[in-house]
Order: C-alpha cells, then sequence, then structure tokens
C-alpha cells in the first residue's frame, strides 16, 4: 500500500528513478558519486533518474541499493515484495536468540545478587576477544551475548555509585558489540536500537569516552539510515570535544577515531577536500600514538588510519588513489581477524573501481580465509561474486564458483 510520501503531487505513484533520485538526495550523494560507485557514469544516474533507462537487472539493482544504503529493494522498486536483504544479506543462525535478547524486558527484579562489577567488565573483554579473533566471530559471540546482556543489565539495576558507572560502560561496549554482529545481517531496525542504548548507557555512566565510542557507532547507524553528512559530522565533533586528547592514550585515540568518521561521512557525498582534512587529523593522533598501538577493542591505530583511507577514496570514486592506499597499508600487525578480513575487502573494492577484476577475485578469497564469517555476510563480496559468475573471463571463471560456493550466492 503506497504512502503519500510515494506519490508526486499530482497523485500519481513514484517511479524508480523518482525514488533513486529522492534517496540520493536524502543521502546528500552526487550523481557522479553514485555512478561511480555502481561502476557506471553520472550519466547513467541521470538517465535512470529521468526514466530514459530501466530499472537495471538484479546484480546492479542489488549493488546500487547498497551504494545509496537502502535495505529494502521496495523503497526503490515500490514493490513491497522486493527485499533486498532476501537476496544480499543472509540471516546468521542465532540472529532470533540475539534478537529475543534485545526485545524481552525484564520487568521483575531477580533475586539473586549481581555479579561484581571487574567480573562482568572481565566478560566484556572476553566478548571483545572473541570478536576480533580468527574463525567464526559472529557465531562464538552470539553464543554469549544474550547471558552477557541479562547480566550486565541486571547489574545497572542493582548496584550504585561508581561500580554502577563502570557497568553501564560495559554494557555501551556489549551494544556495540551487537551492533557489529547485527551489521549486514536483515535487521536494521536492530542496529538502530543498538546503536541508540549504548549511547543511552554511556550518558548515564557519564563517559566522555563511552560517549566517543557510542558516536563512532552511531555514525555506522546514521549513515545505514540515511541520514545526512552533517548530523553526523557534529555528532562526532561534539564527542571529540568531551576528549583531552593530549592527556591520555585512550582519550587521543578515540578523539583519532572520531575525525576518522567525520572524513568518512565527507567522502560518503564526495567532498574531498573535507575528507582528507579530517583523515589528516585522525593520521595525526595515529602517529602521535606510535606505530605500534592499536586500541584494545576499537582497534583504532596506524593500520585502521591507512586502511580507512582506502575506504575513503573508493567512497569518493577515485580508483586510482584507492589501489595506491591499498598497497601502503599494512594489515598484518592489526590485532583483529574480523578487521583484516573487512579491509581485505574494501581493498578489493578499490580494485573493482579500476576493472581489476583478477585482483578482486584474489583478495575475495585472502579476506575469506581470514574471517569467513565477515566475508559471507559482506554486502560488496556477495554481490560482487554474483556480477562476476557472469563475468566470460576463463582467468576468474573456477575462483568465482569456488568462491560463490563458499559465500552461499549463486554463480552461473
Amino acid at each position: 500500500m503506497s504512502t503519500r510520501t510515494d506519490m508526486t503531487p499530482d497523485g500519481c505513484p513514484l517511479t524508480f528513478g523518482q525514488r533513486v533520485r529522492r534517496v540520493r538526495e536524502r543521502n546528500g550523494q552526487t550523481r557522479a558519486v553514485v555512478g561511480g560507485l555502481v561502476g557506471r557514469s553520472a550519466e547513467w544516474v541521470k538517465a535512470i533518474e529521468n526514466g530514459r533507462l530501466k530499472t537495471p537487472r538484479l546484480p546492479l539493482l542489488l549493488r546500487l541499493a547498497d551504494v545509496l544504503g537502502v535495505d529494502d529493494i521496495s523503497e526503490l522498486t515500490g514493490d513491497e515484495r522486493g527485499l533486498a536483504t532476501t537476496h544480499t544479506k543472509s540471516a546468521h543462525a542465532a540472529l532470533s536468540a540475539v534478537r529475543d535478547a534485545l526485545t524481552t524486558y525484564q520487568l521483575n527484579d531477580r533475586d539473586e545478587r549481581p555479579d561484581v562489577a571487574a567480573h562482568l567488565l572481565g566478560r566484556v573483554r572476553e566478548a571483545w576477544s572473541l570478536w576480533h579473533g580468527a574463525g567464526e566471530h559472529r557465531t562464538r559471540v552470539a553464543a554469549v551475548l544474550p547471558d552477557l546482556l541479562g547480566d550486565l543489565q541486571h547489574a545497572t539495576r542493582s548496584l550504585i555509585g561508581a561500580d554502577r558507572r563502570r557497568v553501564l560502560v560495559g554494557l555501551a561496549e556489549t551494544y556495540h558489540l551487537a551492533q557489529l554482529y547485527l551489521s549486514f545481517q536483515p535487521a536494521p531496525e536492530l542496529v538502530f536500537l543498538t546503536g541508540d542504548r549504548s549511547m543511552s548507557a554511556a550518558q548515564d555512566a557519564d563517559s566522555p569516552r563511552a560517549m566517543a565510542s557510542a558516536a563512532w557507532y552511531m555514525n555506522h547507524v546514521f549513515r545505514d539510515a540515511g541520514e545526512r553528512h552533517e548530523a553526523r559530522v557534529d555528532l562526532a565533533m561534539r564527542a571529540a570535544h568531551l576528549l583531552k586528547p593530549e592527556n591520555s592514550a585512550e582519550d587521543l585515540a578515540r578523539w583519532g577515531l572520531l575525525h576518522l568518521a567525520a572524513a568518512l561521512s565527507y567522502a560518503k557525498i564526495g567532498q574531498r577536500g573535507n575528507a582528507e582534512r579530517f583523515w589528516d587529523l585522525a593520521d595525526d593522533a595515529a602517529k602521535r600514538l606510535g606505530d605500534g598501538y592499536a586500541h584494545p577493542y576499537l582497534i583504532f591505530g596506524r593500520g585502521m588510519v591507512d586502511a580507512y583511507a582506502v575506504t575513503m577514496y573508493a567512497d569518493l570514486v577515485r580508483g586510482r588513489d584507492a589501489v595506491d592506499a591499498a598497497h601502503g597499508a599494512d594489515l598484518a600487525p592489526m590485532p583483529s581477524a574480523t578487521r583484516r578480513s573487512f579491509h581485505t575487502i574494501e581493498s578489493a573494492r578499490a580494485y573493482s573501481l579500476q576493472g581489476e577484476h583478477v585482483a578482486v577475485v584474489h583478495l575475495l578469497k585472502k579476506a575469506l580465509d581470514i574471517s569467513p564469517e565477515t566475508a559471507r555476510y559482506n554486502v560488496f563480496a556477495r554481490a560482487t561474486v554474483t556480477e562476476l559468475a557472469g563475468s566470460p573471463s576463463r582467468v576468474i571463471r573456477d575462483d568465482v564458483r569456488h568462491l560463490a560456493h563458499r559465500l552461499g550466492v549463486q554463480a552461473a
């Protein structure tokens, strides 16, 4: 059933092109940026929006939906049965258990005393180690999230004073973990829920560092929800102003992370100057922390800043710059298999802008070996393998079929 926002002023349903234009303008993206990210020109986007070209075939439609940050293809096509998540996002086996843990409210206090704060925070650290470790990180984290969330929530209702504030910080960090678990899953409403709850817990703890971390993760929520870049940058900078980067590595790492968030927000809308300016500030923070530094769970440091330069230039549709950045990024020391895999996939995205399909396939295979579940649930990886399955190139044909099998997508 159409709503008023799905209709033109004269009462006609919006066309596919009009819907694309509405989402693109809401995001603050130019036609050149959108076209470049899907491997087409600005004129192609204009032709789509003006109705001169029809709805593209499924692989390209999925790529367009991903670039526009659309989870439900019906937002573009008007067909409520066509979910992008059906085609690009595979649900993890434990998703329903995590959903239940997030949406079940304990209205009656438990009879037992809460665990001591130090032990609870130790369990939070262990959960982060599971996330960043090699192997099936989503599966391992999903096994501990429900009980950990429940115990932390119980403790925040039972403890007082400094212990309660410490547990609230741990609860905020656990919501970050839940948000990461939910990324690339068909549950966008839960991503927003966890982002909002993590910020609320950080504010209740009155912890500038926790609020800074929550602002980094809320930037991802805002981006996926189509929130304009001004709101994302404003949130990051307001959180950064709470910190004292000159006093501690903890504050400096979060300060650098928030400037990295601003750089990525500007890159998404094609503002190269602002993107590079904020990346330079994050780069300066990484230099001040030293080459050997990486935050224990946020992983901010030299490797992360260099790796996100690849993402920044890929989002700016500067393929050669993105490839050059990929050449200069050393992912090996990064103490997180999930991050190494993700940034390897981003390097594949850089090479895809240059049409270097052999490199793309090689890097996707490497990312899959580093962290199978990171690659398996990545939209770019799945959509790209689906698209390359139709390539006539015999050089990559067998590798693409192997990738498709391991990723669980269809190949010709």
